[in-house]
């Protein structure tokens, strides 16, 4: 990895020396070692490190986050679409002279690094328990991502600023470490002692759990569960006892909507770092359009599950297009399956920010942009619906129907409440979310089965897949790749993700070519880093191979 990605750096690390009057001040003490670490207050780095969450405008890295890889990653599982036709990633490809899907690798190793590092050193310094607790809870979060993005990656010699290249460590490694750092958070963020002090966590921490512990050990807990459930395509799922620890996690995390982690936006002026990655002002997301395959699940259209039955959640969550039905597009095609001619159809869906032209790249005349992809709209981490859905699937798994039915229909309610108190802005007045809608929509067997009897696999991972559609792209590209795209469901023949299509390779391949015929599974390490300084490892694993984005994680294979 690129030295100075993993030197000392702090997101405040820009001092100005005022005052400095002395003519024999030492010549140390005037013009500092730029690689040295300036010992600054943790309070002011922890702001830098939570906005790399999503997408940060800061000298701790700029795009840096969930957000950005979202847009590419997305693709692969179907949220969305380019109006581009035939891209790379809507073909289930790459790039390796490019740094996309690199801005995970970036946040961890550069956005958070070295930042997280002196929280926790400083911070144990200084007896700041809360603080180490809260940057060890995002290290463990950070290993966890990586990993499952990025599969073999650099852990032991991560932050060895003597060194140019560095070894690369298994998934399994980044799982335990990732675990270790959960309980020592847990530790930390329990103690009440030394110079704990809920005031200065809470002005470091405004945008994110606002300096509640409680919501920072959920989160952890969440994270716990994650790391487990993850593993559940894994023949050790059950027999090392990981559903019951994925069960247990899920139930100590989110329990309602008020403990739902929010990574949240001021929108103070126009300036990026202001606004959400996915809000018109910063115009990232206005090529890309919602994908087929989630218009159909919460249309009705979908010919296998939930068939039939109008989602009242569309309205909150897609777009409609000028017919006000709602229709996607498919990754690999674009926008030419709405084309009859050279005149796009009135089916072509609007862009999320609502403006209805085919190739727009801006919000519409008046602002009536919704959901997740407001400048304001906070932008969830973890919620207590995924978390259900967590629980349903472990208990599934464990043959316990009754307990996975109870958390399916729990997970379904809470993705309701959740839009109905944070994400009703710009929706139609008579579209929005009654209780008898909700109750409606619960009580079709469509939806819900009438026993848990008739409760299957399908139905949890479809309804957590509608659950964290816009924002929880990489947990849904996890669960998607645990089933391998198309596994099948035993219980009715079908697959796990019902009705879902990957690219298609007969009679025309619509796959990357270099994919030889299979899906992808990985992204590349960051190019930037990487594929410049880092060749001899990126060779033992395989990675300047054309096809490495399909070699399986070891999360996923049996």
């Amino acid at each position: 990895m690129q030295n100075n990605i993993l030197k000392s750096f702090l997101f405040f690390g820009c001092i100005c020396l005022l005052g400095i009057t002395s003519c024999d001040k030492r010549i140390e003490d005037a013009y500092l070692n730029p690689n040295a670490p300036i010992n600054v207050p943790i309070e002011s780095i922890l702001p830098g490190v939570i906005g790399g969450f999503t997408a940060f405008n800061s000298a701790a890295g700029t795009n840096y986050g969930v957000q950005q890889d979202d847009i590419l990653l997305g693709r692969y599982i179907q949220y969305w679409g380019s109006t581009a036709n035939a891209e790379n990633y809507g073909k289930m490809g790459g790039t390796i002279n490019s740094d996309n899907t690199g801005a995970i690798w970036a946040a961890v190793y550069y956005g958070h690094g070295q930042n997280v590092n002196r929280i926790i050193e400083w911070g144990t310094q200084q007896e700041k328990w809360d603080f180490v607790g809260v940057a060890q809870a995002v290290r463990a979060w950070d290993w966890l991502e990586l990993t499952n993005q990025y599969g073999e990656a650099i852990l032991k010699e991560a932050f060895n600023t003597g060194q140019q290249q560095f070894n690369y460590d298994t998934q399994p490694e980044f799982y335990d470490s990732c675990r270790a750092y959960c309980h020592r958070a847990l530790a930390n963020l329990s103690r009440t002692d030394g110079n704990v002090n809920p005031t200065n966590l809470a002005q470091s921490d405004a945008y994110f759990n606002g300096g509640s512990i409680d919501k920072w050990k959920k989160f952890v807990y969440g994270i716990l569960a994650r790391s487990y459930n993850d593993l559940s395509s894994k023949g050790i799922y059950l027999t090392n006892g990981y559903a019951d620890s994925a069960i247990k996690y899920a139930a100590l995390s989110c329990s309602s909507n008020a403990d739902n982690i929010m990574a949240t936006f001021s929108v103070a002026n126009t300036s990026n770092g202001f606004n959400s990655y996915f809000g018109p002002t910063r115009g990232n997301i206005g090529t890309i359009r919602q994908g087929a395959y989630i218009a159909d699940l919460m249309s009705g259209a979908n010919d296998t599950i939930f068939t039939g039955v109008s989602d009242p959640r569309c309205w909150y969550m897609l777009s409609e297009n000028k017919n006000n039905t709602f229709k996607g597009v498919y990754p690999w095609l674009g926008m030419t399956q709405y084309l009859s001619g050279s005149t796009p159809t009135n089916d072509y869906p609007k862009n999320f920010w609502r403006n209805p032209t085919v190739n727009a790249t801006t919000g519409g005349s008046v602002d009536s942009t919704r959901y997740v992809y407001r400048n304001a709209g906070p932008w969830p981490m973890m919620t207590a619906s995924e978390m259900q859905f967590t629980l349903a699937e472990a208990a599934f798994k464990k043959g316990d129907k009754a307990t996975a039915y109870a958390a399916y229909i729990n997970g379904i309610s809470l993705n309701f409440d959740m839009l109905t108190t944070t994400y009703q802005t710009n929706v139609p007045a008579s579209k929005l979310i009654t209780p008898a809608m909700k109750a409606a929509y619960l009580a079709d067997p469509a939806i819900v089965p009438l026993t848990s009897a008739g409760l299957t696999l399908s139905h949890i991972m479809c309804q957590k897949y509608i659950a964290l559609f816009g924002w929880g792209t990489h947990q849904t590209w996890t669960d998607m790749r645990k089933y391998h795209y198309i596994d099948m469901d035993n219980t009715t023949g079908h697959q796990v993700y019902a009705g879902f299509l990957p690219p298609p390779t007969s009679p025309i391949n619509y796959l990357l070519p270099t994919n030889n015929g299979k899906y992808v599974y990985r992204c590349r390490p960051r190019y930037n880093s990487e594929y410049l300084y880092n060749i001899p490892e990126l060779t033992r694993i395989g990675a300047l191979n054309d096809d490495y984005n399909t070699y399986e994680c070891w999360f996923s294979q049996p």
